[in-house]
């Protein structure tokens, strides 16, 4: 039987398309309809839901992005400067089949849904990011150019000693000798994540380097989203904030979505390692499987990364066209 591509409306399919997310083990909340809309609006760019069926079972699910220039097309996966972790394709049921079927099945998915944004979009240039989606070979046999990338990932198991006792030498001395009456971390409220996001664009700033994430767009994602789906640890010393980071949580996954900039309080304790420490070990309290540090491709940021022994996981950039990109950059001015 073959795989049926067709689109489900973000606002009245919406509980429909948010269940196949969470049947999928591939997703994060960011493939929720409710955070694609606000992707889309903060973006400037309309979005498809693509989903597959083979007979009455979802087999598949690809939020696509379209943005217009003029005459020119573009199609992303996250949506540009929406600063998702990752989007592009996702499967469904795929783990209980032998090989042969899985390949089978994925091929002729994403098949369908290159087919789909062709005759529907016809774009010029076409972008996908993807996270836990590994078979990206038929994007290579549709002639798509593919780009590996790099994330650090911890996995939660054991006790939370043993899990502090793979950690380097002066992380463990940082969390265990912090006094515990010098600093508070905590889970905070919206005014944490705008905070967060703030200490992150000064960081930016001070490097000459842009930051087009805006505290009001990732309080609304906050607002938007389920409970617990965006939690902001946050750290205060002497009841002032001091640094943080924007955890994005699925069933099995948290993310180091945002957040963990050097701080610039000059204080006594690690500010960072803590806050990792205790995202890392209530994600374990809570059965949760992994702690994905979200990128590893800066070596400067990778020394830090690299001490709570993570291992490497590829991610994909899927990219194809070029002609007409230059009016479609001019575009991307207004997100600037």
């Amino acid at each position: 039987m073959s795989i049926d591509v067709t689109t489900l409306d973000p606002q009245t399919d919406a509980d429909e398309w948010n269940r196949y997310v969470e049947r999928s083990d591939e997703t994060n909340p960011f493939y929720r309809a409710e955070a694609l809309e606000l992707q889309a609006s903060d973006t400037g760019t309309d979005v498809h839901l693509l989903a597959g069926f083979k007979g009455q079972e979802a087999v598949g699910l690809f939020p696509v992005f379209e943005y217009r220039k003029g005459p020119a097309t573009a199609v992303f996966s996250p949506a540009p400067f929406s600063w998702s972790c990752y989007l592009g394709p996702a499967l469904l049921n795929v783990s209980k089949l032998k090989q042969r079927k899985a390949d089978r099945r994925t091929k002729r998915f994403v098949e369908g849904c290159l087919e789909w944004i062709d005759e529907e979009l016809s774009p010029l240039y076409t972008k996908f990011t993807t996270g836990e989606f590994d078979d990206v070979r038929p994007f290579v046999w549709n002639g798509y150019d593919v780009q590996p990338g790099y994330t650090y990932v911890v996995d939660l198991e054991g006790s939370e000693e043993d899990l502090l006792k793979r950690f380097s030498s002066d992380a463990r001395s940082n969390i265990r000798n912090a006094e515990e009456n010098a600093y508070t971390i905590e889970v905070g409220d919206g005014d944490d994540v705008e905070g967060i996001i703030e200490q992150v664009r000064a960081r930016y700033e001070s490097q000459d380097r842009p930051f087009h994430l805006s505290p009001e767009y990732a309080r609304s994602m906050y607002e938007t989203l389920p409970e617990g789906c965006i939690q902001p640890y946050a750290c205060r010393i002497d009841g002032e904030f001091a640094g943080g980071i924007l955890v994005l949580e699925s069933e099995t996954t948290r993310y180091r979505w945002q957040g963990g900039v050097k701080p610039d309080a000059d204080v006594d304790v690690s500010i960072n390692d803590l806050l990792d420490w205790h995202v890392m070990r209530d994600g374990l309290r809570e059965g949760l499987e992994r702690y994905d540090l979200v990128g590893a491709g800066v070596p400067s940021i990778n020394r830090y990364k690299a001490k709570f022994n993570p291992r490497l996981e590829t991610q994909y950039t899927i990219t194809s066209g070029s002609f007409g990109l230059d009016v479609l950059v001019d575009g991307y001015q207004k997100f600037l």
